[in-house]
């Protein structure tokens, strides 16, 4: 068996006297799509930035690819950061920057190509996200919230990662364009082999993109599995998260999706 494309081994978060995680253990597989949810304060996003070296746990070991995440010299270090991506809740584009720009200041940086072959990338990353060639030209004061997003997406798999981290990727977009843009993850997961790691409160998003869910509860993680597998566990938590007549509904939807 492969080892984990992430681990999480007994991480602790505590922000002045307040713990928010302790002793968090996880293994994520490569090629699954790991949904992380949890109440409101839970500490989701802290620990998926904690996952790629956004923000240091207090307590605990973060491993990526097998190794530690801060191991080896600036050079390795450099490289495994290619190996991954995250898109941010808000898109979190450069605002003085044009969609090309923002798509291919991410190939800039890593120096790996040339001008010319920076336009081809950027045009194949555009058609990747279903957006069209004239979209290169725009702001991003200029796009809707949806096109954000496929920026930002674009943006993310620029360096073609193995991994990708989305922190609640449909918030703020309505039901069509949320159906819309979880389609267009769950089919460039399919064909790029991603491994994808995300946070979502949205149940619909959950259902329709998971292959496996991490429920964070009580400091840590409650249950990791299949969502049949999770929703059948007996956990006051897990009942009223996914259980109830709202939830299930929103269950239905994204799983007939």
């Amino acid at each position: 068996m492969s080892a984990p494309v992430i681990s999480l081994r007994g991480v602790s978060t505590r922000f002045g006297s307040n713990w928010v995680h302790q002793g968090v253990d996880l293994d994520v597989p490569a090629g699954e799509v790991v949904s992380l949810v949890g109440g409101s304060g839970s500490g989701k996003t802290t620990l998926l930035r904690q996952m790629v070296g956004l923000l240091t746990p207090t307590e605990g070991e973060v491993r990526l690819f097998d190794e530690p995440l801060f191991a080896g010299n600036r050079e390795v270090q450099r490289q495994r950061r290619r190996r991954f991506a995250m898109c941010f809740q808000g898109g979190a584009l450069f605002s003085a920057f044009t969609v090309y720009e923002n798509i291919a200041f991410p190939l800039r940086e890593a120096g790996i190509a040339t001008e010319d072959e920076i336009r081809e990338l950027v045009a194949l990353k555009l058609a990747m996200v279903e957006l069209l060639p004239s979209h290169a030209a725009l702001m991003p004061a200029e796009l809707s919230g949806g096109m954000i997003k496929r920026v930002a997406l674009a943006r993310a798999l620029a360096l073609e990662p193995e991994l990708l981290l989305l922190d609640e990727p449909t918030a703020g977009l309505d039901p069509t364009r949320s159906a819309s843009f979880v389609a267009l993850i769950r089919d460039l997961q399919q064909q790029l082999g991603l491994t994808v790691v995300l946070v979502t409160h949205d149940l619909d998003t959950l259902a329709a993109l998971s292959s496996k869910v991490a429920v964070l509860a009580e400091r840590r993680i409650l249950a990791f599995d299949t969502l049949e597998a999770v929703m059948r566990i007996e956990h006051p938590f897990i009942q009223e998260f996914f259980l109830s007549e709202r939830s299930a509904r929103a269950l239905t939807r994204g799983q007939g999706a």
